[in-house]
């Protein structure tokens, strides 16, 4: 049977889930299992838009991708998070009424970016974020820009970029006049069309600027220009828009790529183009006698044979040929037909090289001054280095109201010019990271700016020549989280665009490093981070890298290795992922595995690769995005060599001898999909899971299977789960139907491996979750988000919910003892509070009660307490104290006992051996 396909997820179907998940948030049998983030906070998540107040600078508001909406009062010396409560975290765009304090979030980012998530419309607060309302657009998907009108706070226009990987109508400009109750559309171009940007004179709301653009994504390619993409004014506040491009000395035509707008004055404006015309022949070209990769596309065979020995090997150490291919090696192969000249071009051509490759026009910046009745461009050079090929992940400008000439340009660096865009500055600086996406310029007051970027916050006061950084909040944005078995475990992750870090888990999450100079994360690897594997022997040896398979062996007492295994010169080049998959074995340490199109073993850490099957995807496709490559591998517990390995164009394989022999899967399983998980189970050999994605065509369906019979059958576990697509799957090590599942808006928790799940969100907002680890020592669960950076959970409570448990009507888990402290009870100072114990007492309860948690010394009731227990987990904070009554009675069966009072009078219980009892069920516990 082949399970039925679903199409692009519906608005209503999502709007459906949110209330779903929010009645199952409720019902949740772990509702009170408690989440802590654990940073980092050094290292942040993309930012893409700032508000700030402008009758006091210092307090503003900025949104994050992936990772909320968060409100400073004190110019970013701390954060708080506001939109925790809200459906989604995924922000587009954000706009302040400051006069009402009334927040607009417009959600669903507007970069068209691999990590991108869609949001859910319009969401509105009118008390500083306390509760939200969504007021519509909700099939928008992402959205570019929102503007009040300074004088009629319930006026707003809406730039809708809308769907990135389908085409859909609700794209353009809207409008509402009462507050968001009703919208109009007022601008449509088509369905593959929206708006970028949108921006009006400062002194005038009438008059508006607008930036179509016209882009498809696809899971293999990006087209990000058309000739749709243009720009629009209106001149009555957006009610109607004419198009101003054409014949104006602005390019037209299927070339023009993303635009962003800034808009000086009614006449004045500014705009930014991504160029994806191709730049003249030879225009950056030197004179230069080395060889290029173009040279051997149409070399014959008689003129490579004549080139110099010197030539040729400066060509093949440049491009970092293997070893073995030097001069008169490859010479051989040439004269004996094995390899081909034009081989040694498509040798280093994969889908991320051909994009950097692409010789376009790129980042060029227009002026007008005469309300866009004409254009032209303010420099004459290229801006070489503003977008390297990335133009589509860019595209704001800025301009100073008080100097017309004053402009800033966000892209890799930032740069500004202070002559109209003649000639331009970069003001990146040590401290602030590339790729910008962000920038409020004080409209007030020259060369104080806010810039937000991949990497956080960062604020100026001297025009971009100094900046602090204000990453305070967690807002990481994880591909991968990895946990090592030291005793004092170190968690590692992978970071969009920001690298690879690792710390202690319990690290202090504070300013206290600042003091120190020592942060409690280290970045081990730059780039977008991955995929992390560790020695069980020696942690200090660490398998990482970065996107398309770069990957090194580091050993953090000695140096790294490059260790990305290598095609044989004339073989089609490897394709390699985003997020290429590696794995240690956990049979022999010293064998890695890694997954390009085809799977990669090592037998000795990476040094020398041996290539264990064809390809295992459906071949490619022609584009620009690598794809037909392996997302994921998995070896069996029980064997070594039964693995499995899944693709991005829905492939599922599995081998049984190591490679020798393969079978696919997943015919039977939903087609042309993203396996973004497949795990071998640890507790039955037979036993696989595995988890499919459609998020890349605009399908949020939660795609969950198990087999209990190597894959040849398979039964869909993810019926019960609220539409979102899903990320990871993991099998709990010691309860074999504890299952825990990450999707793109939050995580899920099931006890019956699958059938029923539960909402797993104590203090996790409704974020995206890419990765979860179990220390299985430690029993915590590390929660890897996209957005929010890392939180762990205890889940020995988890392990213990088995069915036995859970029929009963209550059940006490295991108890920590505690050590008795001599300063219970006591202050350091008179300003500071006293120390005051805590003893969690965890329980299961079958249903929400009052229920009565009593404590016994021997056969005596030293406290007795009122609990209000919850259907499922809870856990009770007792104070390890003596209850008026319980005192008397433990006086009176031991009257030799000295029992005093603490410093703030509370009698704490003295060393000894208790009982807890609640209901029927009773555990113990020790102060020691």
């Amino acid at each position: 049977m082949v399970f039925g396909q679903q199409k692009t997820t519906s608005a209503s179907d999502v709007n459906q889930s949110l209330t779903k998940k929010s009645k199952m948030m409720n019902s949740s049998l772990v509702k009170n299992i408690n989440f802590t983030n654990i940073g980092p906070t050094v290292m942040s998540g993309r930012v893409v838009d700032v508000a700030v107040n402008p009758n006091n600078t210092t307090e503003f508001y900025v949104g994050y991708a992936s990772g909320g909406l968060w409100y400073t009062n004190n110019n970013g010396t701390t954060f708080t998070p506001v939109l925790d409560n809200s459906p989604t975290q995924n922000i587009g765009d954000i706009a302040v009424d400051w006069n009402s304090g009334t927040i607009w979030v417009g959600t669903g980012e507007k970069n068209s970016s691999r990590s991108s998530y869609a949001g859910i419309g319009m969401l509105k607060s009118t008390d500083k974020g306390k509760t939200w309302s969504n007021v519509g657009l909700l099939d928008s998907h992402h959205i570019s820009r929102i503007v009040i009108n300074p004088n009629n706070a319930d006026e707003v226009v809406v730039g809708v970029i809308g769907h990135l990987y389908s085409s859909n109508k609700e794209r353009g400009i809207f409008k509402t006049v009462d507050g968001g109750k009703t919208w109009s559309n007022k601008l449509f171009i088509n369905e593959d069309t929206g708006i970028i940007d949108v921006a009006f004179a400062p002194e005038n709301f009438n008059i508006m600027y607008a930036a179509s653009w016209e882009r498809e994504r696809k899971a293999w390619n990006f087209d990000g220009d058309g000739k749709n993409s243009a720009i629009y004014k209106s001149t009555d506040a957006g009610n109607t828009w004419t198009k101003i491009a054409d014949k104006s000395g602005f390019p037209v035509g299927d070339g023009v790529g993303r635009i962003g707008l800034a808009v000086f004055n009614e006449n004045t404006v500014y705009a930014l183009h991504d160029s994806q015309f191709r730049r003249p022949k030879d225009a950056d070209k030197k004179a230069s006698d080395e060889l290029s990769k173009e040279d051997f596309k149409t070399m014959s065979t008689d003129d490579l044979l004549k080139l110099e020995d010197k030539k040729l090997n400066t060509y093949l150490k440049n491009n970092g040929f293997q070893e073995k291919y030097r001069a008169q090696n490859v010479k051989q192969m040439v004269r004996v037909g094995s390899v081909k000249p034009a081989d040694l071009a498509s040798y280093l051509e994969d889908a991320n090289s051909m994009l950097f490759d692409t010789p376009v026009i790129g980042a060029e910046v227009f002026k007008t001054t005469n309300g866009g009745k004409s254009w032209k461009k303010t420099h004459k050079d290229f801006l070489n280095g503003v977008y390297s090929s990335y133009g589509y992940y860019f595209g704001e400008i800025r301009v100073d109201l008080q100097d017309e000439n004053g402009i800033y340009v966000l892209g890799v660096p930032i740069i500004k010019s202070k002559d109209g865009g003649k000639t331009f500055t970069s003001i990146s600086r040590e401290n602030v990271h590339s790729d910008h996406q962000a920038l409020w310029v004080n409209p007030k007051k020259s060369g104080h700016i806010l810039n937000g970027n991949d990497g956080g916050l960062n604020l100026s006061y001297d025009d971009g020549e100094n900046w602090s950084k204000l990453n305070d909040p967690a807002v990481g944005q994880f591909y991968s989280v990895y946990a090592d078995n030291q005793k004092n475990y170190k968690v590692y992750g992978g970071l969009q665009d920001n690298g690879v870090w690792v710390g202690a888990n319990n690290a202090r999450i504070n300013k206290s490093w600042q003091q120190s100079g020592q942060n409690p994360y280290e970045s081990i690897m730059g780039g977008d981070g991955m995929q992390v594997q560790v020695d069980d022997r020696n942690p200090n040896i660490v398998y990482t890298g970065y996107q398309f398979g770069n990957y090194y062996r580091i050993d953090r007492e000695g140096r790294n290795n490059y260790i990305q295994p290598k095609h044989t010169l004339g073989e089609t080049p490897y394709r390699f992922n985003w997020q290429t998959p590696i794995l240690l074995s956990k049979h022999n340490q010293d064998i890695l595995y890694l997954g390009g199109n085809k799977l990669h073993r090592s037998l000795n850490q990476g040094d020398d690769w041996e290539t264990i099957s064809g390809d295992l995807t459906t071949g490619g496709k022609k584009g620009n995005v690598a794809y037909g490559t392996l997302t994921t591998i998995s070896e069996s517990p029980f064997q070594f060599g039964l693995i499995y390995v899944g693709s991005d164009d829905g492939y599922i394989n599995l081998t049984k001898n190591g490679g020798g022999s393969w079978t696919r899967i997943s015919n039977n399983l939903p087609q042309n999909l993203w396996v973004t998980r497949v795990i071998a189970s640890a507790h039955k050999k037979e036993r696989v899971y595995a988890t499919l994605n459609g998020y890349r065509s605009d399908d949020f369906t939660p795609y969950v299977y198990m087999s209990d019979d190597y894959g040849q059958t398979w039964k869909n576990i993810g019926k019960s789960i609220p539409t979102s697509a899903v990320n990871v799957i993991k099998e709990d090590p010691e309860n074999e139907n504890v299952l825990y599942l990450g999707t793109d808006n939050g995580l899920y928790v099931s006890f019956d491996k699958g059938t029923s799940w539960n909402a797993f969100s104590k203090n996790l907002p409704n974020v995206a979750v890419h990765d979860l680890v179990i220390q299985p020592t430690a029993k915590h669960l590390i929660v890897g988000t996209h957005g929010r950076s890392l939180y762990k959970a205890d889940i020995a409570p988890v392990q213990k919910m088995t069915k036995e448990i859970l029929s009963k009507s209550t059940h006490i888990f295991s108890i920590s003892d505690i050590r008795k402290g001599r300063n219970w009870g006591r202050s350091w100072s008179q300003w500071r509070a006293a120390s005051e114990p805590e003893l969690s007492i965890p329980f299961y309860s079958s249903s929400a009660k009052e229920t009565t948690v009593n404590i016994y010394k021997d056969d005596v009731k030293v406290n007795s307490i009122s609990v209000k227990a919850d259907k499922g987990f809870n856990e009770f904070s007792f104070d390890v104290s003596f209850s008026k009554n319980g005192l008397k009675a433990y006086k009176k069966a031991n009257e030799k006992a000295k029992v005093k009072a603490a410093q703030n009078d509370v009698f704490y219980l003295p060393k000894g051996k208790y009982v807890v009892k609640i209901g029927d069920a009773k555990s113990k516990f020790q102060i020691k």
